[in-house]
C-alpha cells in the first residue's frame, strides 16, 4: 500500500468521508473483478461491490493497520460472495484470462475467438462443480496472488486449510478437463471407424 493509501485509510478512519471516496476509487475495479468472477454477472457484482466498500466503511474501526488494506477489502468481498452464492446458488466466474498453451496464438482471429469461447464455457461448467470457498480460494491465489497465508487469513481457515482447498480444487478441475478432452478425442474418432461386419 503505497503511503498515500496509508494517509488516506487513516483519515477515513477518523471519520473522513472523502479520504474514504478516495479508496473507493482506488480499489473498486479490483473488488468488482473479484466479485463478478465469483458471482458471474456484472450486476450481481456491482451490488456485492457495493455492499463490499458499505461494510468495510462501516467496519473500518475494526481494520488492522498492520494488514494490507486490498487484502482486508478483498476477503470482505470474498465472503459476501460466497454468502450470497449459498443464498442463490448463482452461477459461477466466467474465466478472462486463458492460458497460451490452450488456445495456440496461430489460429486464425475467428477461430480463436470460437476456441476462446468454447474454453471460457467449459471452464466456468468447470467451476461450478466447486464449493464457493474453494472458489474463492483459487480465484484469490490465482487471479490476486494472494499469500496461502493472506487466503487463510482472508477466509477464516488454516493455512493447511487452505492449502488443502487449492490443492484439492486443482485436483479436480484437472481431472474434469481431461476427462472431458478424452470424452472429445473419442467422439471425433467414432465417424471415422470402420464397422464391424
Amino acid at each position: 500500500m503505497s503511503s498515500t493509501d496509508v494517509e488516506w485509510v487513516n483519515m477515513a478512519r477518523k471519520g473522513d468521508q472523502e479520504a474514504f471516496s478516495r479508496l473507493v476509487e482506488q480499489y473498486q475495479t479490483p473488488v468488482f473483478h473479484l466479485c463478478y468472477r465469483m458471482l458471474g454477472n456484472e450486476s450481481d457484482a456491482e451490488d456485492a461491490a457495493q455492499e463490499t466498500f458499505l461494510r468495510a466503511y462501516q467496519n473500518l474501526k475494526r481494520y488492522d493497520p498492520n494488514r494490507s488494506f486490498i487484502t482486508w477489502l478483498l476477503s470482505i468481498a470474498a465472503h459476501y460472495c460466497i454468502d450470497q452464492h449459498r443464498r442463490r446458488r448463482l452461477p459461477v466466474t466466467p474465466l478472462d484470462v486463458l492460458p497460451d498453451e490452450i488456445i495456440p496464438d496461430g489460429l486464425p482471429v475467428p477461430e480463436k475467438i470460437s476456441a476462446e469461447n468454447e474454453v471460457n464455457q467449459r471452464l466456468r461448467t468447470m467451476l461450478k462443480s466447486l464449493g464457493p470457498q474453494d472458489r474463492a480460494a483459487l480465484i484469490m491465489r490465482y487471479w490476486y496472488d494472494f499469500s496461502e497465508e493472506e487466503i487463510a487469513a482472508s477466509l477464516k481457515l488454516t493455512v493447511s486449510a487452505v492449502k488443502s482447498r487449492l490443492h484439492r480444487a486443482r485436483r479436480e478441475l484437472a481431472q474434469t478437463w481431461l476427462a472431458r478432452q478424452q470424452e472429445e478425442s473419442l467422439g471425433e474418432r467414432r465417424p471415422y471407424e470402420s464397422q464391424a461386419l
